[in-house]
């Protein structure tokens, strides 16, 4: 296996000028999907966002993006300088490449460009800069292979004396040529003359009748052009064609994400129990107890204690927060330093100011509740009347008394103090007492009179 390069020579890679072309026209038949397989995501982000953030922090400039028909849908998650380019219809990789013929006419002969696939989203960035520095400085074309104990499958690296002479797809391949443990890794990098003057060349003479990319191997040696490869390890090029190899690299790069959260100060309890979003951020000093789930847009403060079972989305977390057990805090949540959320508490777009704490069986949406506020149990903020969504303002020092509904809009005033069981819909000034609770009414012997009733009633039925 090729050792990267040391961090110096690596970074005169970085420096060096270098495209990307992204194929990304796959359509995802065997994830039985309407989604396109680029579109599919691994801890909260897109396969094909993987291989573009990869790219651009090897160093690439310009990059071209190889879809199908319709890529309305790749626009969020491209940047706005990529260009996108339609593939339609679908012949081949080579046949993807030459889409992009007339943006590489215009680079620099010399100017290396590295090919990559949206579905291969542990490719590092340290391996796409060495593959374009090695078409910069030595090979006309540089492709990516690894060793497989069982070949079956891929196309078979024809080397003679250290340089790659052919790459074979298995279907062309003949019975010797398949006992080759040296198969192509499907990235590959060229100078951007020589794809715009072999890429017209190919050919479709092959079992599947498509334009192969594999084939520029093969007619750049015939050019007397000079073609090499790089051996690396197969993990860092695995490709998804299915929902088992998806959650297969899922279970990767969880364990890439934990494994950094970790060694920049989290604790986790059973770290094989807890999802992280590639996107989550995390202070020093954090807790994470069993079975966590942490969704997309997350930050979370120095010194924060999350408990077992509680699921996160779109929540910034300030520093000495304690969550849950069972809590679930959703996108737009708000929370300053030493809040307390409890268990089976649910909040969207909800601002806890410092100190705030709701412990337990609570639905807090769309409101924002003041400094040191205590927030009883089965406090629910009704902010949704079927149309419109409305916000409950709760000042600092109030105290919400259990099972009350706040009836959005509504401001209930710092210090207040809202009785148990309360339904309020009107505003509460600051330090006044509210209660709509009706009126107790207590029966002498009523329960005994209440059980003759029922088992007479009981026994009539039983006849």
């Amino acid at each position: 296996m090729v050792v990267l390069a040391k961090p110096c020579v690596t970074w005169l890679y970085r420096s060096m000028q270098f495209s990307v072309i992204i194929l990304a026209a796959g359509q995802g038949k065997r994830l039985k999907s309407a989604i396109p397989k680029p579109l599919h995501q691994l801890a909260g982000r897109p396969l094909i966002s993987w291989v573009i953030n990869a790219a651009s922090d090897a160093g690439a400039g310009a990059s071209f993006i190889v879809t199908g028909a319709d890529n309305a849908a790749f626009i969020p998650h491209v940047p706005e300088d990529a260009e996108l380019i339609t593939q339609h219809p679908p012949q081949g990789t080579g046949h993807a490449v030459a889409c992009c013929l007339e943006g590489l006419s215009v680079l620099d002969p010399a100017h290396p460009v590295v090919i990559l696939y949206a579905d291969t989203p542990l490719i590092q960035p340290e391996t796409i800069a060495k593959l374009a520095g090695e078409t910069a400085s030595g090979s006309d074309i540089c492709c990516l292979a690894f060793h497989a104990s069982n070949p079956a499958g891929y196309g078979r690296m024809v080397t003679e004396d250290g340089k790659l002479t052919a790459i074979i797809e298995e279907k062309d391949a003949s019975p010797e040529q398949r006992k080759i443990s040296l198969v192509n890794g499907g990235v590959m990098s060229a100078k951007a003359g020589i794809l715009c003057r072999l890429l017209p060349q190919l050919e479709k003479a092959n079992a599947q009748g498509e334009y192969y990319l594999t084939d520029l191997v093969m007619l750049a040696n015939k050019a007397g052009n000079k073609a090499g490869f790089l051996s690396i390890a197969a993990q860092e090029l695995a490709g998804i064609n299915d929902r088992q190899q998806l959650a297969e690299l899922e279970a990767v790069i969880q364990v890439k994400l934990r494994k950094k959260a970790m060694m920049e100060g989290v604790s986790m309890l059973a770290p094989d129990t807890v999802y992280l979003s590639s996107d989550t951020e995390f202070g020093r000093d954090i807790v994470i107890e069993p079975h966590v789930v942490i969704g997309k847009g997350c930050s979370i403060g120095d010194g924060c204690h999350i408990k077992a079972f509680s699921h996160l989305e779109g929540a910034a977390i300030g520093s000495d927060c304690i969550i849950g057990p069972h809590a679930r805090l959703r996108s737009g949540t708000i929370l300053e330093t030493g809040v307390k959320i409890g268990n089976f508490v649910e909040t969207k777009n909800a601002h806890f100011e410092t100190g705030a704490k709701a412990n337990h069986l609570s639905y807090l949406g769309d409101a924002t509740i003041g400094t040191d506020a205590n927030i009883g149990a089965g406090v629910i903020t009704c902010n949704y009347d079927g149309f419109n969504k409305s916000k409950t303002d709760i000042g600092a020092n109030a105290f919400i008394g259990s099972n009350s509904a706040l009836i959005a809009p509504v401001k209930i005033g710092d210090y207040a103090i809202i009785g148990a069981g309360s339904v309020i819909a009107d505003t509460v000034d600051a330090h006044a007492l509210s209660l709509t609770r009706a009126p107790q009414k207590t029966l002498a012997k009523g329960a005994d009179k209440f059980r003759v009733r029922a088992k007479s009633k009981q026994g009539n039925k039983a006849k």
